[in-house]
């Protein structure tokens, strides 16, 4: 199968639970979860590719994790490595300051680790008229690769930032990277890479018009 163009169609942004816990100042037993290091420096990428995407007019989407205190949606979450993590109310489960949504762009909660499961996602990029969608945030191995997985399996191009996602170890982040390449070649890409795409694409008025019929 040759490798498909970087973007095709209509791309939307994905940014997976940019959430305080992630930053490097907050430590595992706080978050609940390992987190590999460089959290800091990945937000600041996520900063350059969130101006981007708003300055090329492309939709963006940001989900956060987070289960009530009684913990009646843990689910199956805890069975492994994971300790309780994205308690409602606690600091360490607010989306960083500056990566949160302007009042025309899409805020979701999820309880599970794909962005499709118990959630409107889908109704929304049908809605958007989505096709490609790129993914940052994290954890790589666990929120991103599920939610790359369930958008692959529904036939949406997807590709994801490896210098803007982290994982609960290297070894994770770059097996999961791994897998995700494998799905789809040419899904991995850098920060650079996709901000030279996006100004590429210039303020778009068939975004911006699809958009604004959506609100």
């Amino acid at each position: 199968m040759p490798r498909q163009p970087m973007i095709v169609g209509r791309p939307v942004l994905v940014v997976v639970d940019f959430q305080k816990g992630t930053d490097d100042d907050v430590t595992a037993d706080e978050f609940g979860m390992d987190v590999m290091a460089g959290g800091s420096a990945r937000i600041a990428r996520a900063e350059q590719i969130l101006a981007a995407a708003r300055e090329a007019a492309i939709p963006v989407i940001f989900f956060q994790e987070v289960h009530r205190p009684s913990g009646i949606d843990f689910g199956r979450e805890l069975d492994g490595a994971e300790g309780v993590h994205c308690v409602d109310g606690h600091p360490s489960t607010e989306l960083v300051e500056s990566l949160r949504p302007r009042p025309d762009e899409f805020h979701i909660v999820k309880r599970r680790y794909s962005g499709f499961i118990g959630t409107e996602l889908e109704i929304l990029l049908r809605a958007l008229k989505a096709e490609t969608l790129i993914l940052i945030g994290g954890l790589t191995d666990v929120c991103v690769h599920y939610t790359f997985a369930d958008a692959h399996q529904r036939d949406f191009y997807v590709r994801v930032i490896g210098d803007c996602v982290g994982g609960s170890s290297l070894a994770s982040h770059t097996a999961a990277l791994d897998a995700m390449e494998y799905l789809q070649a040419g899904a991995v890409l850098s920060t650079d890479q996709i901000i030279d795409a996006f100004g590429d694409l210039g303020p778009s008025s068939n975004t911006r018009t699809h958009l604004e019929a959506a609100l």
